[in-house]
Parts: C-alpha cells; sequence; structure tokens
C-alpha cells in the first residue's frame, strides 16, 4: 500500500504530527462516526466502490440502496454453505495473513510496529499460555469486506475490551508510533473443542476505528466456525488469532501462495488449517 502525502505530512513533520494529535482525539472520532452514519455520507459509496474495484455480487442491497457509507461499509453478504469439518480451522474474515510462531520474549514485528503479547492482551499469565504457539494475523484492507466470524467450534470463556487512542495502521503510521499497544482492541478466549483454547482478538483503526461484536455472545456461550462475530466500521483493521503449540498443522498451499510481503490473500471461511 503507497503511502499518501497526507499521512507523511501528519507523521514525519513537527506541524503534522501538532494535527495528528488532534486528530486522534475521541471527539473528532465520534464526529466522524456520525457524518459517515448518516445520509450526507452517501454519496461517497459509488465512489468508494469504484475506486477499489468492489465487487458487489453476493452482496444484500437494500431495495433503496445503502442509507449510508457505514451502511455500505459494513455491508453483508447473501448466506453462504458453511464449512461443517470439526477438525477445520477456518479464516474468520478476508485479507492478507501471515503467520507468527510464538517464542518466549517474542517481540512482533507487524507493520514496522514492535510490541510484546503480553502488552498486546494485558495479561501477562494468559501470553505466558502461548508461548511456542502460533499467531496469525489477519490484515483488512478499506477495500476488503469487513464482517467476520468465529474460526472454529467452542465456548467463551472471558471476553474483554482494551480502550486505546486510535491511529492508522498504514506503513508510514508504523515508523513512528507503536500502533498496536495504542489501538482500541477486543478479545475473548475460546475453549475450542477440537484445537483447545484460543484467543479471537480485533483491533481498530484511524478515526472510526469501531468494533462491534454481537452481544448476544457472552461468557459461557458456545460458538460455531462461521458465525458472525462482529464487523469493523470505516478504518483498515487486524484481526490477531493465538493457538498454542501443537494445536494445528498449516495448510501447506498458503505456504506457497505468500506474496512478496510474506502475506496470504485469504476469503472467510477458507481453510488455514487443520488439527495436529
Amino acid at each position: 500500500m503507497k503511502d499518501t502525502l497526507l499521512l507523511r505530512f501528519l507523521y514525519q513533520t513537527v506541524p503534522g504530527r501538532a494535527v495528528l494529535k488532534v486528530l486522534v482525539q475521541p471527539r473528532l472520532s465520534v464526529a466522524a462516526g456520525k457524518f459517515l452514519g448518516s445520509r450526507l455520507s452517501k454519496p461517497l459509496v459509488p465512489y468508494y466502490i469504484k475506486k477499489y474495484h468492489i465487487d458487489m455480487r453476493g452482496i444484500e442491497i437494500p431495495e433503496r440502496g445503502f442509507s449510508s457509507f457505514n451502511d455500505f461499509f459494513t455491508r453483508k453478504r447473501k448466506k453462504q454453505k458453511r464449512n461443517t469439518r470439526l477438525d477445520c480451522l477456518i479464516s474468520p474474515c478476508d485479507g492478507f495473513l501471515s503467520v507468527t510462531k510464538i517464542k518466549r520474549d517474542t517481540v512482533f514485528d507487524i507493520k514496522h510496529t514492535k510490541f510484546s503479547l503480553e502488552e498486546l492482551l494485558q495479561d501477562k499469565s494468559l501470553a505466558d499460555e502461548f508461548i511456542n504457539g502460533t499467531a496469525l494475523i489477519f490484515r483488512l484492507t478499506p477495500a476488503n469486506y469487513h464482517r467476520y466470524c468465529y474460526i472454529a467450534d467452542g465456548e467463551i470463556t472471558a471476553t474483554r475490551r482494551i480502550e486505546g487512542v486510535l491511529h492508522c495502521v498504514r506503513p508510514v503510521a508504523t515508523k513512528t508510533y507503536p500502533v498496536y499497544a495504542q489501538n482500541s482492541r477486543e478479545y475473548q478466549t475460546i475453549e475450542s473443542l477440537v484445537f483447545g483454547k484460543m484467543v479471537q482478538m480485533e483491533i481498530g483503526a484511524l478515526l472510526v476505528g469501531k468494533i462491534t461484536n454481537d452481544a448476544s455472545y457472552k461468557d459461557g456461550s458456545i460458538v460455531w466456525a462461521g458465525d458472525e462475530k462482529g464487523y469493523f466500521e470505516f478504518g483498515g483493521s487486524t484481526i490477531l488469532i493465538l493457538l498454542r503449540e501443537g494445536a494445528v498443522t498449516m495448510n501447506t498451499s498458503l505456504e506457497k501462495q505468500k506474496d512478496k510481503n510474506g502475506e496470504t490473500e485469504i476469503r472467510m471461511g477458507e481453510v488455514i488449517a487443520r488439527q495436529a
């Protein structure tokens, strides 16, 4: 993704950083969210579809069209066939997948941002449980479908929300700010029937960066692979999956599809791993 002149100004100049301090304030985020959720933002929809070459086939389109930009951005697909194999781990979303092995004291370097797992989870004991396990990082671009689902059958054992300053996740931003340590995020620990204890986390982004998860899924709820977990409102976003050591065997075909950045383009529901 190419850096824009605006982002270079915001992150790489003194006047830009002064403007940035204003831009990341919650009040502006709320104001931007209200605009994108209003009818005034409706003219942005055709421009956005054209700019990002978004395929609208299979999308549920309201009879009178989308009422706002966020109505379009959180669009839903028509019902799709669900994967019913219990030994398969599926992708929670459309996006770009990278895979990282978790070692003790590992420092993750994702999009030029360095952080520890403990800092990300804000829970040392939970982070320790995933040492020698696998981290699956899904990067969603503005052009991607922004609804996401559960990756396996299981029971929700804990839910946590971490407030944060919202920052852009584009590369030019991450040269200056520790984005993932600052973004708002939500995660659940899930005891999977097949893959053991897992973490599924959503990370917000600049401006709206809003994470909306289905409130009916509470601690103790049973979830099934493919159940819709929630959606992101406007802004590039990330989903992180943590798996324990020996829980899965990754789909070998994904390795062959990696691009020069070590990412694999992926679709929601695609099989990414199987029971080890």
